[in-house]
């Protein structure tokens, strides 16, 4: 009986080391961001109504591959994108402020 139970502690093993879950990143740097975004060039946007034609000139303008649109008390996510232009508007959809991430 004992001799069967040491031959399955191997096949318990493998079977466990398959659920383990990958470590987490502890340190180290950040893999390098991809800036595309250069939110200076379109700073001519502030002022101006946030139409969908105006929107999409802006992010081509600004070498981003997404435009998102902030629109005041709207809850946006913290995470950084340097391919992204975010478009503050006010309550009126007036363009109030273009940054990059």
């Amino acid at each position: 009986m004992r001799k069967r139970g040491f031959m399955l502690l191997p096949l318990l093993g493998v079977s466990l080391a398959a659920c383990a879950a990958k470590p987490m990143r502890t340190g180290g740097p950040l893999p390098p961001q991809v800036q595309s975004c250069n939110a200076d060039v379109v700073q001519d946007a502030v002022g101006k109504p946030a139409t969908a034609e105006q929107i999409e000139d802006i992010r081509v303008r600004s070498g981003s591959k997404v435009a998102r649109v902030v629109r005041p008390g709207q809850a946006v996510t913290m995470d950084f994108r340097g391919d992204r232009v975010d478009i503050y508007v006010d309550a009126r959809d007036v363009i109030v402020s273009v940054s990059c991430g």
